[in-house]
C-alpha cells in the first residue's frame, strides 16, 4: 500500500481503488508504524473479539489519519452489525458463564491491576499512539496514559467492596441488599481523549462484573485497539472486553438498540447522546450519558492573577480545547478585567502550537478537518456578531490541523461562541461587577458540566461553588482530575457520572432478599 507521500508501508497489501473507496484482498491483522519520534511497533488493526483480533466479515476498512501531517498512518477493519453480533454473543457468553461475574472479587482486582501494570510499562508507546493518532501534544498525552493506568488501578480496589446491606426489619424476617451486575454493556467513546475514555468505561464495568463491547470513535481507534492486546495478558478471560472500530450510524445504533445489551455507556456531543438516549429509552437500557458542556470559569479581583492565567490557559488551550468541560466563558471582575485580559493575552500568544512530539508543545493539532474547520466557522460568527477577537483565529501553516489559540472579548451572552461549545482553543472574556450577577451569567446555558472559580476568599469560593449549576467546580485550578472524585453533568451535559464510587451504581443493579423466619417457641 502506497502512503499519501508515496511511500511503501511494510507489509501492506497494494490497494486496488474504485470510485475514491480502497478495498484489500486481506489487510494483515498487524501493520508495523514507525512515528516521527523514532519509535516503532506493531499496530492491531483488526476487531478484537473473545480474546483474538480478527478480520471484520465483511472485509471493508477505513482509513486512520495523522492530524498534525495529514497523511495515512494505516487502515483498520470496519465492523458492521454482523461484527457487533458476534462481539454481543462473545460477551453474553462470558457473562452468563460466570468466568467474571462470579469470580472471586480479588482475580477481577488482579487482572485490572496487571492490566494496568502492562499499560503503564508501554507508557511511552501508547502515548506517542495517542499523539500519532489525536493530535495532542506529546506531553498530555503521557499524562492521559498515567491516568489510564491510576483509574485501572482504582477500580481494581473497588471490586471487593461492592456490598449491599443488612435491613432491620425485625425478628420474623432476615432482609438483606447485594448489588450485581447487569450484563452485557455497551460502550461509546469519543475522540479527544481515546484511551482514558476507554479507561473510564472499560474500568468501572469489568470492576462490578460486567462484559463489554466498546466502540472506539472512527477518528482514533488506534490506541484502543493496541491496548487491547493486553487483556488476555492480564488474565482477564475470553469475552469480557471486546473492542470494534467503525461508525456510529451503524456500529453505534447496532449496541443501542440491541436486546442483549443491558447498559449504554457514552461520551460524546449532546445531539448524540439525546438520540442514544431515545434508542436505549425504548428498549429500557440503563445509559449514562457524559455530553457536551460550556463551562464558565470565574475570576474574582481578589485572585491571584498570575496563577490564574496559567489556570484559564490550562482550561481553555489544554488538549488543543478539545475537551468537553473546557473553560470556554471566562468572566472576570470588572475592576481588573484590562489587566486580567492583557496578560491573558500575552500568555495565550506564548502557548506553543505546533509538533505534537515536540516536548516543548502545549496545543497540538486538532483531531480532524471537521474540527478545524469549525472552529474556525465560529470565529467568522464571532466577528459577524460583532464580538473583537483579541488574538488567534487563524489556521497556523499549510499542513496539518493546527489554529492559534483565540480569545474574544467584547462579547454578550446572547451570541452563539457563548452559547454554542465550539470544541476548540476559543474563549470568551466578559466582566462582571457582583457574584449574583456572575452567578446569573454562569447559569444561563443548557450546559452543566464543569465550572472554575478563582479567589483568595474561602467563602467566596465556597458560595459560588454551591450555587452555580455545574457538575464539577474546580477552585483555583482548572481541568485538575483525580480517579477517586467523580465526574459529570447537570442539564444538557449529561446523566451519571465517571469515576469514584458513583461510577460503580452505574454498573450494578440492587437485589433485595427477604426470607421469613421460623423461630423457635413461636
Amino acid at each position: 500500500m502506497l502512503s499519501r507521500t508515496g511511500t511503501a508501508l511494510r507489509g501492506m497489501p497494494v490497494a486496488a481503488t474504485r470510485l475514491g473507496m480502497r478495498f484489500y484482498a486481506q489487510l494483515p491483522l498487524r501493520v508495523p508504524v514507525k512515528m516521527p519520534n523514532g519509535i516503532e511497533y506493531e499496530q492491531p488493526t483488526g476487531l478484537f473479539i473473545n480474546n483474538k483480533f480478527v478480520r471484520a466479515k465483511q472485509g471493508k476498512t477505513f482509513e486512520v489519519v495523522s492530524p498534525a501531517t495529514e497523511e495515512e498512518i494505516t487502515h483498520v477493519y470496519e465492523a458492521r452489525e454482523d461484527d457487533v453480533e458476534d462481539a454481543i454473543a462473545a460477551a453474553d457468553q462470558a457473562f452468563k458463564s460466570g468466568v467474571w461475574s462470579d469470580a472471586d472479587p480479588l482475580v477481577r482486582a488482579k487482572a485490572l491491576n496487571k492490566l494496568a501494570e502492562l499499560i503503564e510499562e508501554d507508557l511511552e508507546t501508547i502515548a506517542s499512539i495517542e499523539t500519532l493518532d489525536n493530535g495532542k501534544a506529546i506531553s498530555s498525552a503521557r499524562g492521559d496514559v498515567q491516568l489510564v493506568a491510576n483509574y485501572l488501578r482504582s477500580c481494581a480496589g473497588w471490586c471487593d467492596k461492592i456490598d449491599g446491606r443488612l435491613i432491620n426489619t425485625g425478628s420474623t424476617h432476615f432482609s438483606y441488599t447485594i448489588r450485581q451486575p447487569l450484563g452485557v454493556c455497551g460502550q461509546i467513546i469519543p475522540w479527544n481523549f481515546p484511551l482514558l475514555m476507554w479507561a473510564w468505561k472499560v474500568g468501572p464495568a469489568l470492576a462490578t462484573g460486567n462484559t463489554v463491547v466498546l466502540k472506539t470513535a472512527e477518528s482514533t481507534p488506534l490506541s484502543a485497539l493496541y491496548v487491547s492486546q493486553f487483556v488476555p495478558k492480564a488474565g482477564i478471560p475470553a469475552g469480557v472486553v471486546n473492542i470494534i472500530s467503525g461508525f456510529g450510524k451503524i456500529i453505534g445504533e447496532a449496541l443501542t438498540t440491541h436486546p442483549k445489551i443491558k447498559k449504554i455507556a457514552f461520551t460524546g456531543s449532546t445531539a448524540t447522546g439525546r438520540h442514544i438516549y431515545q434508542n436505549a429509552g425504548a428498549n429500557l437500557k440503563k445509559v449514562t450519558l457524559e455530553l457536551g458542556g460550556k463551562s464558565p470559569n470565574i475570576v474574582f479581583a481578589d485572585a491571584d492573577l498570575k496563577a490564574t492565567v496559567q489556570n484559564i490557559i490550562l482550561g481553555i488551550y489544554y488538549n488543543s480545547g478539545e475537551v468537553c468541560c473546557a473553560g470556554s466563558r471566562v468572566y472576570v471582575e470588572e475592576s481588573v478585567y484590562d489587566q486580567f485580559l492583557e496578560e491573558l493575552k500575552a500568555a495565550t500568544e506564548n502557548v506553543k502550537v505546533g509538533d505534537p512530539f515536540d516536548d516543548a508543545t502545549f496545543q497540538g493539532a486538532q483531531t480532524s478537518q471537521m474540527q478545524l474547520s469549525k472552529i474556525l466557522k465560529y470565529v467568522e460568527i464571532g466577528r459577524d456578531e460583532g464580538a473583537t477577537l483579541v488574538t488567534g483565529g487563524e489556521r497556523l501553516g499549510n499542513k496539518g490541523f493546527f489554529v492559534k489559540p483565540t480569545i474574544f472579548g467584547d462579547v454578550t451572552e446572547d451570541m452563539r461562541i457563548v452559547k454554542e461549545e465550539i470544541f476548540g482553543p476559543v474563549v470568551t472574556i466578559t466582566k462582571f461587577k457582583t457574584v449574583e450577577e456572575v452567578i446569573e451569567k454562569a447559569n444561563d446555558s443548557e450546559y452543566g458540566l464543569a465550572a472554575g472559580v478563582h479567589t483568595k476568599d474561602i467563602n467566596k469560593a465556597i458560595e459560588v461553588s454551591n450555587r452555580v449549576n455545574s457538575g464539577t467546580v474546580w477552585i483555583n485550578t482548572f481541568n485538575d482530575f483525580h480517579h477517586a472524585v467523580p465526574f459529570g453533568g447537570f442539564n444538557a451535559s449529561g446523566i451519571g457520572r465517571e469515576m469514584g464510587i458513583e461510577a460503580l451504581e452505574n454498573y450494578t443493579q440492587v437485589k433485595a432478599v427477604r426470607a421469613k423466619l421460623t423461630l423457635s417457641g413461636k
